[in-house]
C-alpha cells in the first residue's frame, strides 16, 4: 500500500476512536445522573419529615434586641393593666350599692392601699443615684478588681432596705413603683426589676422623712461599705432632696410566689419543683 494511502487510513481510525470515546462517557453519565438525583431527592424527604415544617437551621437572633423586645412588652402591658384598673375603680365608685357598711370597708381598704403601694402618693423625696465606674482599669493598682467599677445587686438592695429602715413610706426605683415584696436583681451590669431591664446609673427615690432617710443612709453597712469604694474606684453615689414628688400606684402582681416542699408522692432522692422566693 502507498505511504500516502496508509497515513489516510491511520488518521481515519484515529478519528473513529476518538468518537467512541465521548459516545462512552455520555453512555456512563446517563446513569449517574438520575442516580445521583434520586439520592439528593432523599435526603430532600428526610430533612422535610426532621424539620416537621421548621427550620433546621434558624436563624440566630440578636440577644439585645430579645431583652429589649421583651421589656417593651412588658411596659405596654403594665400601662393596660394601670388603665383596666382605674376604668374597674370608677366604674366600681358608680355602681356599688351606698350603705355605711360598704363606705367603712372602703375607707380601710384605702388605708390599707397607700401602705400597699396600690395608690398614687405625693411628697417630699430622697433620690439615691448609683453608677458604674467610668474610670479605666489600667489607671487603677493593679490588684484592683474589675468587679468593684460595677454596681451589684447587693449594693442597689443595701440602699433600699435603708430607705426602708429609714421610714419610707413610698419607694421607686428608676420609673417603677416598688413595695415590700419587689425583688431587686442584676444580670451582669443591668438591672431586672419586675420584668424590666435597666442599665446604670441607677436612681432610687424615697418617700419619707428627709432626716431620717439621709440618717438611715448614713449609718447602714451596706451603704457605707459602697461608698468606701467611691473613691477608691470612682463609683458614682450622689444623694439629693425633692420636694413635691410623684408616684404612680404599684403596677405589678400582688401573688406571692415562695418555694414549697416536695410531695409525699416523690421519692427523697428526687429533686423537688420550687420557685424563686421574691
Amino acid at each position: 500500500m502507498p505511504r500516502s494511502q496508509a497515513l489516510h487510513a491511520l488518521r481515519g481510525l484515529r478519528r473513529s476512536n476518538g468518537d467512541r470515546r465521548p459516545a462512552a462517557g455520555r453512555s456512563r453519565w446517563r446513569y449517574v445522573v438520575p442516580a445521583v438525583a434520586l439520592v439528593a431527592g432523599g435526603l430532600f424527604g428526610i430533612s422535610a419529615v426532621t424539620s416537621n415544617g421548621t427550620d433546621l437551621r434558624p436563624a440566630t437572633r440578636d440577644l439585645v434586641q430579645v431583652v429589649r423586645s421583651g421589656d417593651q412588652r412588658v411596659k405596654t402591658k403594665a400601662a393596660a393593666v394601670r388603665r383596666l384598673q382605674t376604668e374597674v375603680d370608677k366604674l366600681s365608685a358608680q355602681r356599688a350599692p351606698g350603705s355605711s357598711r360598704l363606705a367603712a370597708l372602703q375607707k380601710q381598704e384605702s388605708v390599707s392601699a397607700v401602705a400597699a403601694g396600690m395608690t398614687p402618693v405625693t411628697g417630699s423625696t430622697v433620690t439615691v443615684t448609683l453608677d458604674d465606674s467610668h474610670r479605666d482599669l489600667s489607671t487603677l493598682p493593679a490588684d484592683t478588681d474589675p468587679n468593684w467599677l460595677l454596681v451589684h445587686q447587693q449594693d442597689v438592695q443595701g440602699v433600699v432596705n435603708a430607705l426602708w429602715k429609714g421610714g419610707a413610706t413610698a419607694m421607686t426605683i428608676m420609673d417603677q413603683r416598688i413595695i415590700s415584696t419587689s425583688a431587686v436583681r442584676c444580670v451582669g451590669n443591668t438591672l431586672l426589676l419586675q420584668g424590666r431591664v435597666y442599665s446604670p446609673p441607677f436612681v432610687i427615690s424615697a418617700m419619707g422623712d428627709q432626716k431620717k432617710l439621709h440618717s438611715a443612709l448614713a449609718n447602714d453597712p451596706a451603704v457605707s461599705g459602697y461608698r468606701d469604694y467611691v473613691p477608691l474606684v470612682g463609683l458614682g453615689y450622689s444623694v439629693r432632696d425633692n420636694g413635691d414628688a410623684h408616684f404612680a400606684a404599684y403596677g405589678g402582681s400582688a401573688q406571692l410566689r415562695y418555694a414549697t416542699s416536695p410531695s409525699s408522692s416523690a421519692s427523697p432522692s428526687s429533686p423537688s419543683s420550687t420557685e424563686g422566693t421574691k
